[in-house]
């Protein structure tokens, strides 16, 4: 594959599965406290990934925790914390997408902690992308300030770490590795919170296996790997913008297996979604280096 499209086809991917894992969470939600759904998901998640490294032969271990200790704790186990603590204020409906204010919260502590800046249309881009994800999550019809708050500012958190891991690579530690340590770490904080407040217990059925099988496999343990793996391909900025098509995703997965269809105002923030993220793509391919004919 070109060096330069390997990371476009991780994003896509990541966004694919991701998308669709709000449709796995709503449906494993009917049966499991979400502090009990995430602590499994992620435990599990990454004890599938030290299954992988282990049976590849792959190195178990990393030379320095510092960083995945740190953005295990901020990246994962405090964003999926209060991403979390949303769905218990409010329930898994449109609050949960304020998650995804995540990208202009990433724009904001990239320009400080990384230098970047956005040029020319892409600023158009950035309005689009906004007026879009207004559109979806509809805040005027919001009926949970703390859960909205609470949803706005893991978006915030997820920014900020992600920036941080741009901001301080870990160059010398093979991806996989690094993810599933974070993971490890990260799952710490949603374990403490499974144990000590006060919930039912999951009720396990076919339906919610599957949903957390899913979950697992792909939206933890495959999701985080890919996001790693982007992260350190792209730019954080672009990275968090094109991260939008995944509510978009969320929401055409909803309506075709959930029967949940859009009302006309979301339709219309996904269709500006998605002219942002196609200016952008293109914004990218006018700046690619043309190779040399020989």
């Amino acid at each position: 594959m070109n060096p330069r499209s390997a990371p476009l086809a991780a994003m896509a991917a990541m966004c694919a599965i991701w998308g669709y894992s709000w449709i796995a969470m709503k449906i494993a939600l009917r049966h499991a406290h979400p502090f009990d759904f995430a602590a499994e998901r992620l435990v599990l998640g990454a004890l599938l990934l030290f299954a992988i490294i282990a049976a590849t032969g792959r190195r178990l271990t990393l030379s320095r925790y510092r960083m995945a200790i740190v953005l295990g704790v901020v990246q994962v186990g405090i964003f999926v914390s209060l991403s979390h603590y949303a769905l218990v204020a409010a329930g898994p409906g449109k609050t949960s997408v304020l998650t995804f204010t995540m990208p202009f919260w990433m724009i904001v502590f990239a320009h400080v902690m990384l230098g970047e800046r956005m040029r020319g249309a892409q600023w158009f881009s950035v309005m689009l992308a906004f007026a879009g994800l207004v559109l979806i999550v509809s805040p005027w019809r919001l009926a949970s300030l703390e859960g909205s708050l609470l949803a706005v500012a893991s978006g915030a958190v997820w920014a900020l770490g992600a920036v941080m891991s741009k901001r301080w690579p870990t160059k010398d530690a093979e991806p996989l590795t690094f993810t599933a340590w974070q993971l490890a770490f990260g799952s710490v904080p949603l374990v403490l919170l499974s144990i000590l407040h006060p919930h039912e217990a999951p009720r396990w059925n076919g339906e919610y296996a599957i949903a957390l099988a899913y979950s697992t496999i792909f939206a933890t343990a495959g999701g985080w790997w890919l996001w790693t793996y982007v992260l350190s391909h792209a730019s954080a900025g672009i990275t968090g913008l094109n991260s939008l098509a995944i509510p978009v995703i969320a929401v055409i997965a909803s309506w075709l297996q959930l029967g949940e269809r859009p009302p006309p105002h979301e339709l219309a923030g996904m269709a500006l979604i998605g002219s942002a993220l196609a200016l952008l793509a293109w914004l990218g391919l006018r700046r690619a280096p043309v190779a040399p004919r020989t």
